[in-house]
């Protein structure tokens, strides 16, 4: 009986943290092999990966990094053509400019992207997916082990939305990206 008892309440535990996971606003594998295929457009781009291009670097604030290069561009993903920002952050914080001229590689800690997904996929926040890429394109994961890729952060106090959601249209470095 207590065997029966315990295997009961596991597959509960089990199941119900399965249906927490499916619930979470990100991080899902939906979103992970969503975010692959940014990732995949961007290497197409030179804007990531082996040989990507490079501009001058600027200095940032956190929590993006200390120096940061910005593109803007557009990607097609499954059918759909987007606004792309991809934004490289660097660091330590006392790097310089120079420092990452001379090897970018040494001091990438992260790759964030805002990529303008179909009306309808986050209508509150612009149809903006979010993503946290480490400089090797695997996805970067929160405290808590989840994912960033997807609606990061939505509805939460602190985060990606919650940050960019101040500015009319999420986008803090340009006027460029209309709505």
């Amino acid at each position: 009986m207590k065997r029966t008892l315990t295997a009961g309440i596991a597959a509960l535990v089990i199941g119900t943290t399965g249906a927490f996971a499916q619930m979470a606003p990100f991080g899902s594998d939906d979103d992970a092999a969503y975010a692959a295929l940014i990732w995949e457009a961007m290497q197409a781009q030179k804007l990531a990966g082996e040989g990507a291009i490079q501009t001058y670097p600027y200095e940032g604030i956190a929590p993006h990094g200390m120096m940061l290069q910005t593109f803007y561009s557009s990607a097609t993903i499954n059918g759909h053509t987007g606004d792309l920002i991809v934004k490289r952050n660097y660091g330590p914080k006392d790097v310089s400019e120079d420092e990452v001229l001379m090897d970018p590689g040494k001091h990438l800690g992260a790759v964030t992207v805002m990529f303008r997904r179909e009306a309808g996929f986050d209508a509150d926040n612009q149809d903006w997916f979010w993503v946290k890429f480490l400089p090797d394109g695997s996805l970067d994961k929160n405290p808590k082990g989840m994912r960033l890729a997807g609606k990061i952060a939505k509805g939460a106090e602190k985060g990606c939305i919650a940050c960019h959601s101040g500015e009319d249209d999420y986008v803090f470095t340009s006027d460029a990206i209309k709505m």
